[in-house]
């Protein structure tokens, strides 16, 4: 990583329009999905008419939150492909208790992959609350949701990765050094929390 005035910077390598690329060499010939950045927020569109493309928009250009729109992508069901943004609901912060435990529930695993995925890529994941008042008041939460996130990684060590996402882990070793993303004892607990 380079660094300026205690800063870290991701390397130059780590630039969202290679993940678009990777992600369409895998995927664009059999799914018509194509990766696109500059959104003001993540969506997943499918295709509105027949022959058209299913787009995966993520954040700006921010490299991290095209692999978590991947990770969405890669463990999306055929069914939830054909909805918006996957037929997920969606509530912004701050959220209720119980809102937060049902965004936590849903994104373990979304996050789970994308923390491989970083992984693979050598850039550095961050788990995501989604909302800050949760972030900052409450640190059983935080604990909680790493764990959660934590042993879904685990699940994917052990197990394997479904077939997409496979496909993708290799493209990122290939483009960015083999890495061993799937050797759990790379993933701690303390980087989460």
């Amino acid at each position: 990583m380079n660094q300026i005035s205690g800063l870290r910077l991701a390397e130059p390598y780590h630039r969202a329009a290679d993940i678009e690329r990777l992600f369409s060499a895998c995927f664009y010939d059999d799914f018509r999905t194509r990766l696109a950045g500059d959104a003001v927020e993540p969506l997943y569109a499918p295709a509105a008419q027949p022959g058209e493309d299913h787009v995966v928009y993520y954040r700006q250009d921010y490299f991290a939150s095209a692999l978590h729109e991947i990770a969405h992508w890669c463990l999306a069901g055929a069914e939830r492909r054909s909805q918006v943004d996957y037929g997920y609901w969606y509530h912004e912060g701050p959220r209720t208790p119980a809102q937060q435990l049902a965004f936590e529930r849903v994104e373990a695993r979304p996050q789970a992959l994308e923390w491989v995925f970083s992984s693979a890529a050598g850039s550095t994941f961050h788990l995501s609350h989604d909302n800050l008042e949760c972030a900052f008041t409450d640190p059983a939460s935080t604990h909680r949701f790493a764990l959660a996130v934590l042993q879904q990684v685990g699940e994917f060590c052990r197990r394997g990765l479904p077939s997409r996402a496979r496909q993708f882990i290799e493209a990122l070793s290939a483009r960015y050094g083999p890495s061993a993303p799937l050797d759990f004892r790379r993933y701690q607990l303390a980087a989460l929390i």
